[in-house]
């Protein structure tokens, strides 16, 4: 397998940390962000415990200008970026009656924008080489909608609409681009609901659990690879049976 550089926004949660591990294990440089240098240090002392070296540079993924500078960053330490895994994310939970703007356009601002603001950096070099893998991390939310989260649906919905048109553009360069949409996976983030409102989640959960992080990791890898150079556009939801779509 050829060792490639893989950016994943937002690494330091739940789901970035096993896809970051699961990258590593294949062979790749692997960087992330944070905005927290406290936490970030921890962080990589953590992983660096299990042997993965992380290269970690201070960004802000709604700041399109720190997009920048992180980016030219990561390249200066680790090479090109040739695979990109948009996974930051936020919520901002409360019924659209009562949300503010401020709720609305952090959601969209971190969620759905950053998409631009990570992706616009790394495109153009990706074209060049003619080679290159985009991963937006969505949700189940984004297609089913959920209650009280009008912001965080509609981000996670338009990320998959940014993947099908950014496919199409860049098909021709050798460059991928598809959407990974999870359920309901037993991050710090879900297991910090009321045991009783995760025991209602289960309920409507076909497979009978949350899902594991490593599972989401297992399927970005999978559209990162060289083989899959002919799946682009596509949206994998990964959620247990809990969303059952075409």
């Amino acid at each position: 397998m050829t060792q490639r550089t893989a950016l994943v926004t937002g690494g330091t949660g739940g789901i970035g940390s096993a896809i970051i591990r699961y990258l590593a294990g294949q062979g790749h440089r692997v960087a992330t962000n944070y905005r927290d240098p406290g936490k970030a240090e921890a962080w990589r002392k953590a992983m660096a415990a299990d042997g993965i070296e992380v290269c970690m540079v201070p960004g802000d993924v709604s700041d399109p200008v720190a997009c920048e500078a992180m980016i030219r960053a990561i390249e200066e330490k680790c090479g090109p970026v040739d695979i990109l895994v948009n996974n930051a994310g936020i919520t901002r939970d409360t019924t659209f009656h009562k949300m503010n703007y401020q709720q609305w356009t952090d959601v969209i601002n971190t969620n759905l924008n950053a998409c631009f603001n990570v992706t616009r950096p790394v495109i153009e070099g990706m074209r060049t080489r003619k080679w290159g893998r985009i991963v937006q991390i969505s949700s189940i939310n984004g297609q089913k909608g959920q209650y009280g989260q009008a912001n965080y649906a509609a981000a996670k919905a338009g990320m998959h609409g940014f993947t099908i048109s950014l496919a199409q553009e860049n098909a021709k360069f050798g460059i991928t681009v598809n959407t990974v949409s999870p359920g309901y996976v037993g991050t710090d983030m879900v297991m910090a609901v009321p045991e009783e409102v995760r025991e209602k989640i289960v309920a409507q959960i076909p497979v009978g659990r949350l899902g594991k992080p490593e599972e989401i990791a297992y399927a970005v890898a999978f559209f990162t690879g060289e083989q899959t150079c002919w799946i682009t556009g596509a949206n994998l939801a990964i959620n247990g049976g809990h969303y059952m779509g075409w």
